[in-house]
């Protein structure tokens, strides 16, 4: 091959039997790759200055393949085969967001679906996500638009995912621990066994005699469930997306007709960002603000029937909450709100007045009526998207999250099939 050299928006490439070379003004921290292989157009790049760079730096003859390029723009994640040898049938699926939807979606994807490759997209990655704040205790809520049996099928699937995880070696690295405790109740609850409770292990009702540790309280549960902290599993299940192949892209999407034609397919993993991508007028955010603080001697999750006040004990602190407060978009912490906090926690657990390093933080749960899991056909005159939508569990994010991916993976799988249906042939 010939010399040539090609200009891009004020990047400078420059290729001749002697190897290959380019400058360009990336951003702050970009790093530039020093070598390319004549047949690895792209591959090397680590910064590139707009989606569009792919239709103009690969061979006509090639087959559009428009994601070598894009996933560079300050990408993580193994090295994918270049266009020429990765299979004509490869069907490139783009994840929009990094929390615990996107990622163990991401994770579901790249182990069920076989010819795919999968890139997570999103502006924020941990600890800055709204699964780095929850508490990751599995406790589920109940979703009003949604079966029971739905939502059993979710939390359950979930659970044995977890469990599974804290039967291993893993369990240290990826954040998951068993965790005994109460929900204690002010009155007798109308239903006193829920759903959920031969999911969890050793459920029943509090004795008289446990009861006595609160003295406001008439009735309760006690059981063993899970606890799964964002900070460590976040990062666990990154790697294992990395490590089934898939590529971890740092940049914000504004619509979703962005991620085409370099996408076939999109997993809208966005939580509140489906007000704007999806157009979702019925999703809204629910404020929490929680404390982090030091008690290593409570061992014990004391949970209010309201699921306001709760004491979470974990790995490295003790979670105290909350506030559920709908329609607030406000991030910054309260400070009277931690005072109150503390305060009520105090009444149920009193040695907690000796608790010490007190951090505050705040987080939005994505809430709506029910959890948006369905496919969509997005159609812009003769352009078409499918989508499939994950997103708005609320509170219920982490408890639910391993059995709305499986499903959400399904619609995936439908998807995939329909793209490699031929279409039937017209006669004449």
């Amino acid at each position: 091959m010939g010399q040539w050299r090609l200009s891009i928006e004020g990047m400078s490439l420059t290729n001749s039997p002697m190897g290959s070379s380019f400058a360009f003004p990336g951003p702050q921290g970009a790093r530039p790759a020093t070598s390319w292989e004549n047949k690895r157009w792209c591959q090397s790049l680590l910064w590139v200055p707009r989606l569009l760079f792919q239709r103009q730096c690969q061979r006509p003859s090639e087959r559009e393949e428009s994601t070598d390029c894009l996933c560079a723009a300050h990408s993580e994640g193994a090295t994918q085969p270049p266009p020429e040898k990765r299979p004509m049938d490869t069907v490139r699926i783009a994840v929009v967001g990094a929390g615990v939807m996107g990622l163990s979606t991401a994770v579901c994807i790249s182990k069920m679906v076989p010819g795919c490759s999968i890139t997570v997209i999103s502006d924020k990655f941990t600890p800055e996500t709204t699964s780095d704040v929850a508490a990751g205790m599995l406790i589920p809520p109940t979703y009003p638009d949604t079966p029971i049996q739905k939502q059993k099928q979710w939390f359950k699937e979930t659970f044995d995912h977890l469990f599974a995880i804290v039967n291993s070696a893993e369990a240290e690295d990826a954040g998951v621990i068993l965790v005994s405790g109460w929900q204690i109740f002010q009155s007798i609850p109308t239903e006193e066994v829920p759903y959920w409770a031969d999911v969890v292990l050793g459920f029943r009702k509090m004795t008289k005699d446990e009861l006595k540790k609160f003295p406001q309280h008439v009735f309760g549960h006690a059981f063993t469930t899970l606890k799964c902290e964002g900070p460590a599993y976040l990062p666990w299940l990154q790697k294992r997306v990395k490590g089934n192949g898939g590529l971890i892209l740092t940049r914000r999407i504004e619509d979703l007709w962005e991620l085409h034609p370099s996408f076939d397919i999109v997993v809208n993993c966005s939580g509140l960002g489906s007000r704007q991508l999806a157009g979702d007028s019925k999703i809204f955010p629910v404020r929490g603000q929680v404390l982090k603080v030091q008690a290593p001697w409570v061992k014990h999750f004391i949970r209010d029937s309201s699921g306001l006040t709760y004491i979470y004990p974990g790995i490295s602190n003790v979670t105290l909450g909350g506030t559920r407060q709908k329609g607030d978009w406000n991030l910054s912490p309260d400070a009277e709100i931690s005072k109150e906090i503390l305060s009520r926690c105090c009444a149920l657990e009193p040695s907690l007045r000796g608790a010490y390093d007190l951090r505050e933080k705040v987080g939005l749960r994505p809430t709506r009526p029910g959890v948006r899991l369905e496919k969509e056909l997005l159609a812009q005159d003769s352009r078409r998207l499918p989508v499939v939508h994950h997103y708005g569990h609320g509170s219920g994010g982490i408890a639910m999250h391993w059995g709305t991916a499986l499903e959400a993976t399904r619609l995936v799988n439908e998807c995939v099939q329909v793209l490699r249906t031929p279409a039937p042939k017209s006669k004449l």
